[in-house]
Order: C-alpha cells, then sequence, then structure tokens
C-alpha cells in the first residue's frame, strides 16, 4: 500500500502554486500594459512614414510644460496644462529650430 499524501503539505502546495501564478499573471498584465501604453493599441506598419513627432519638452512646473511639436514640415509650440492647452505658436517652419552647429562654441570654465 502506498501511503496518501498529507492533506496539510498539499494544501501549503497548492498555496504556493496559486500565489505564483497570481504574482506571474499580474507580471504580465503590468508588462502589456506598459507596453501599449508607451506604443498605443496599434504598431506602425514597419515601411511607412509617421507624420508626428514631438521634437523637445520643456516642464515649467508641476502642472504645465512646453512642447515642441513637428507636424510634416512645420513646427508647433504648445503649452500643455493640467486643464488647458494652448497654441502659443504655430506653422513655424521645421529650419528655424535646427541648431546652428557652425557656429557654436562651448562655453568656458
Amino acid at each position: 500500500m502506498t501511503p496518501s499524501p498529507d492533506p496539510e503539505n498539499f494544501s501549503w502546495l497548492r498555496f504556493i502554486l496559486a500565489t505564483t501564478t497570481v504574482v506571474g499573471l499580474m507580471g504580465l498584465f503590468a508588462w502589456g500594459l506598459k507596453r501599449f501604453a508607451s506604443h498605443g493599441w496599434r504598431t506602425p506598419i514597419p515601411g511607412t512614414l509617421r507624420r508626428l513627432k514631438i521634437i523637445e519638452t520643456l516642464p515649467l512646473d508641476a502642472r504645465r510644460r512646453l512642447v515642441i511639436v513637428q507636424c510634416d514640415n512645420a513646427h508647433h509650440l504648445l503649452l500643455l496644462g493640467l486643464h488647458q492647452d494652448l497654441i502659443v505658436a504655430s506653422n513655424l517652419p521645421a529650419s528655424s529650430f535646427s541648431p546652428n552647429v557652425e557656429n557654436y562654441t562651448s562655453p568656458s570654465p
């Protein structure tokens, strides 16, 4: 005759297995949420050109920030706030934001 498994040990094994499964599912859910939140629900098709690009952001305070957005060949300066967004400047040519590297001098210490 084979001895029957101890019910107390069996309940601990079930508890550990269930806890591991739940924690693993929570981690998988967090990973998926992080991926979809950063990339969006639709992933772009490889080889297609994107028309909208964030060029630069500048946090002003805890609630507001300035954002330069490029759409096609124009830049737009946006002031994003908690309850209100404002277009500061629109249809700025893209070339006006290119850095002037030739005339740049490094700051002296």
